[in-house]
């Protein structure tokens, strides 16, 4: 009875994990929704690269066959928020296509055909290995290199806020979604006893809070700085100067004060 009763508290903190996971996983799928309003907008994908969503749709269509049930069992939260992760990304990649000037337009529908042949290789190579487990353990170790890479992505951005003393290349929520995102399937593969889920996810909740710690750091650096008085000169007001963005920032609002 006692072995039981644990067994359900596991399955019902998991399902938990799991959703959360997925609710939480929403933002970052729609995190790149400014950029495309921009590009809609303007009708131009500009100096934007399409290669994130090309990688991630991939990510999410090896870890979404990893939760199916033909590969293990009991994973459907993985499956679904996958799922609709691919969907988002295919949404992303076809505005890019539509705006994109030819050249990244041919490169973009080639990347894309790319994808969808090369997850179809895996799903076929899969099906054809008849014992479950090492079928298991090959897709598992493929999903959990491709999302370790990806949820290492952020290390760049790590060191840019550090070399600039800068978070504004680092959204917050963006951070903070990774982080609640991340934390939930951890959770979710502690309790599955599933190591495919729990490392890279364990790896993307440290990153995630190194980002968050280095956010309040600098944030509140910034805060200081903004705290001293600017002099601008009369040159920089009439253009004859060189203002960085902080400076032209405070002209902006009107707050800069004359002596």
């Amino acid at each position: 009875m006692v072995f039981l009763g644990s067994f359900q508290t596991l399955s019902v903190c998991k399902d938990a994990a799991g959703i959360a996971g997925n609710i939480f996983a929403l933002g970052l799928f729609v995190s790149p929704a400014p950029t495309f309003r921009r590009i809609i907008r303007n009708k131009s994908t500009e100096q934007f690269s399409g290669l994130p969503y090309i990688y991630a749709l991939l990510n999410c269509l090896i870890c979404a066959w990893y939760g199916s049930p033909l590969i293990s069992s009991d994973n459907l939260s993985v499956t679904t928020v996958n799922s609709a992760g691919a969907v988002f990304q295919i949404v992303y990649i076809i505005l890019f296509i539509l705006y994109a000037e030819k050249t990244k337009k041919v490169r973009m529908v080639g990347l894309l055909l790319a994808v969808f042949s090369l997850f179809a290789i895996i799903v076929l190579g899969s099906l054809l290995i008849v014992d479950l487990e090492v079928r298991h353990v090959t897709i598992g170790f493929l999903s959990c290199a491709s999302l370790i890479s990806m949820l290492a992505s952020p290390l760049f951005i790590i060191n840019l806020v550090i070399r600039t003393r800068s978070v504004e290349f680092m959204p917050y929520y963006l951070s903070l979604s990774t982080f609640l995102m991340s934390t939930s399937f951890l959770l979710y593969g502690i309790f599955s006893f599933d190591p495919f889920i729990y490392v890279p996810n364990g790896i993307g909740t440290i990153l995630a809070i190194i980002q968050l710690v280095l956010f309040s750091y600098y944030q509140n650096a910034s805060r200081e700085n903004s705290r001293v008085p600017l002099l601008v000169s009369h040159d920089m007001m009439y253009g004859k100067g060189s203002v960085n963005s902080q400076t032209w920032t405070v002209i902006e609002e009107g707050r800069v004060s004359s002596s």
